[in-house]
């Protein structure tokens, strides 16, 4: 798995590819956390993830809740179907801002 992170004022742009799994799941997220500051919202780009486990998700979910706790939000785009089956068993979509593209996503 792979992914690029890049930050635009307080947007950070997350393009994840392959699969997002426990043995990567803790490196994304720390990462990730370590560039948020107060009021970031996070864009993540997941045309290229073919799989996504609960270790996945709940990084996914950590960012949400950092995110909103300091007045951002997150925003999911271009969801494949593969990993969008894991979503919508576990009920996790509910939580999140799902858009087709990330042209289509709003902050």
């Amino acid at each position: 798995m792979g992914w690029n992170i890049t930050k635009q004022d307080k947007l950070l742009k997350v393009d994840v590819d392959g699969r997002l799994v426990a043995a990567v799941a803790p490196e994304l997220r720390e990462e990730i956390l370590s560039q948020m500051e107060e009021g970031s919202s996070v864009l993540f780009d997941l045309s290229g993830m073919v799989h996504i486990d609960s270790s996945g998700l709940g990084v996914l979910v950590q960012i949400l809740q950092k995110a909103k706790a300091g007045g951002g939000k997150v925003v999911l785009a271009a969801l494949q179907s593969g990993p969008k089956i894991v979503f919508d068993i576990t009920k996790v979509s509910r939580v999140f801002e799902i858009v087709p593209t990330v042209e289509d996503a709003k902050f």
